[in-house]
C-alpha cells in the first residue's frame, strides 16, 4: 500500500466487521502504521433485528487475528441526532434523503475522527472505495474500481477532514481486496458485503417509517388523474417505485405500474406504465444547498460533471450564483435532465476528481 500521508503514524481504523475495513487494516499495519480497531456502536431501533453484537465480533476477531488493539466507541445519540432524525424529518418533508452522506458527514469522519484525535491519533482510515492524495491540498478521487466507487456518499469532506484520512483499499478492485483478506488468513474473509443504509443494512423504509410518521391511505392516480388504487401515505413513496401500492388491473397481462410523481398535500401518488424519464419534465437547472468546495476546480467555466444519484450517469453542469458563505448555488445541466430529486445530493466531478457537492433543492 502506497503510503500517502506520510505524517500520519498512529491511525484509528473504523472496523465494521466487513471484509474491507479488515484489509485496511491489515495493510496499515504493514505499511508500518501504529494501528488501532474502533468498533463505531450506532443506534438500531427496538423494533429492528440485532446485529451489532455480532458485526462487533468479527470486528474484534479481525483485530485479534492482525494482532491490534481493540476499541468500542458508542456513537448513538450523533448517529440518532444527525443521520436517522434527519431522515425521518427528510421523508416528512415530502423530500429524499441520502443517509449515508450524513452518516459519513457527521459519524464516520464527524465523531469519529474528533475521538480520535482526542485520544492522540493522526489520522483515521475506512474501507471505503475512494483515493486521497495530500500534496499541497488534499485531492478526493474516485475509487479506482469503478463498480465499487462511494466517492459520491463522501462529498461532505472538508480540506481537514481529508487530511486525516486515509482509504487504503480506494487503490484496488474488490476481487483484489478479498484475495489479500484470504492471503491474511481473515476469519471474515469470506463474508458477504452488507447492504442497505449506513450501519442499519436492509431496511424496509416503507414499515420503518410507519413507526415515526403518521400516514393516512390515499388514492393512486393515473397520468390522467383518474383514480385507479390506493397507497399507505404519499411519504412512504419514491419516484422510480414498483411495488407497495394497491391498483385495479385491467387484464392480467397488463404491465407493472411505476410512480412517477406524487402529492404530499393532497396524499395522492401518481402511476405510470412508463419509466418517470419518459412522463416528468425534465430539469434544465435547479437550486443547490449545503454546497461543499473540495477543490476550486469546481468554480470553473467549464469541465465540470455532476451525478445526481448514486452511480448514476455524468451529466455536464455549471454552477452560477454561488454565494460560498450561504452553501448556495444554481446548478444548470447542459441539457434537460430528467430525475431530479430535491433531498438528493448532487456530486461534482472533474475527471476522477470529486471537486464538491451539495444538496438539490
Amino acid at each position: 500500500m502506497e503510503r500517502v500521508n506520510t505524517t500520519a503514524k498512529k491511525v484509528f481504523v473504523g472496523l465494521s466487521g466487513g471484509v474491507d475495513s479488515s484489509v485496511s487494516a491489515a495493510l496499515l499495519r504493514d505499511a508500518g502504521y501504529d494501528v488501532t480497531g474502533v468498533f463505531i456502536k450506532v443506534w438500531q431501533a427496538d423494533f429492528l433485528p440485532c446485529t451489532w453484537r455480532e458485526e462487533r465480533r468479527d470486528a474484534m476477531r479481525a483485530a485479534a487475528h492482525l494482532g491490534i488493539p481493540f476499541r468500542t466507541l458508542d456513537l448513538e445519540a450523533a448517529y440518532k441526532k444527525e443521520v436517522v432524525d434527519y431522515m425521518i424529518r427528510e421523508y416528512g418533508a415530502g423530500r429524499v434523503p441520502n443517509p449515508d452522506v450524513m452518516c459519513n458527514k457527521h459519524v464516520k469522519f464527524g465523531a469519529f475522527l474528533d475521538y480520535a484525535i482526542r485520544e492522540g491519533a493522526d489520522a483515521v482510515a475506512t474501507g471505503h472505495y475512494a483515493r486521497v492524495e495530500s500534496l499541497e491540498t488534499c485531492t478526493l478521487l474516485a475509487g479506482a474500481d469503478q463498480e465499487k466507487d462511494q466517492s459520491y456518499f463522501l462529498w461532505t469532506l472538508t480540506q481537514d477532514q481529508l487530511a486525516r484520512t486515509l482509504f487504503p483499499v480506494g487503490h484496488l478492485q474488490k476481487s483484489a481486496v478479498r484475495t489479500l483478506a484470504a492471503s491474511y488468513g481473515l476469519p471474515n474473509a469470506a463474508k458477504k458485503d452488507s447492504q442497505g443504509l449506513c450501519f442499519m443494512g436492509q431496511v424496509d423504509m416503507a414499515e420503518f417509517l410507519k413507526h415515526y410518521l403518521s400516514t393516512k391511505e390515499g388514492d393512486v392516480l393515473d397520468e390522467s388523474g383518474t383514480v385507479i388504487g390506493t397507497h399507505e401515505g404519499a411519504l412512504l413513496y419514491t419516484i422510480g417505485q414498483r411495488r407497495g401500492f394497491f391498483t385495479k388491473k385491467i387484464s392480467t397481462h397488463e404491465e407493472p405500474y411505476v410512480v412517477v410523481g406524487k402529492d404530499i398535500a393532497r396524499n395522492t401518488i401518481t402511476v405510470s406504465h412508463r419509466d418517470p424519464a419518459g412522463v416528468a419534465s425534465p430539469t434544465r437547472s435547479v437550486s443547490v444547498t449545503d454546497l461543499n468546495v473540495i477543490s476550486d476546480t469546481l468554480l470553473a467555466a467549464a469541465g465540470v460533471s455532476a451525478r445526481i444519484r448514486y452511480r448514476g450517469a455524468l451529466h455536464p453542469v455549471a454552477l452560477g450564483n454561488v454565494d460560498r458563505a450561504a452553501g448556495t448555488a444554481i446548478l444548470t445541466f447542459a441539457s434537460p435532465v430528467d430525475g431530479v430529486a430535491p433531498g438528493q445530493s448532487a456530486v461534482f466531478y472533474r475527471g476522477e476528481d470529486c471537486v464538491g457537492g451539495a444538496v438539490l433543492s
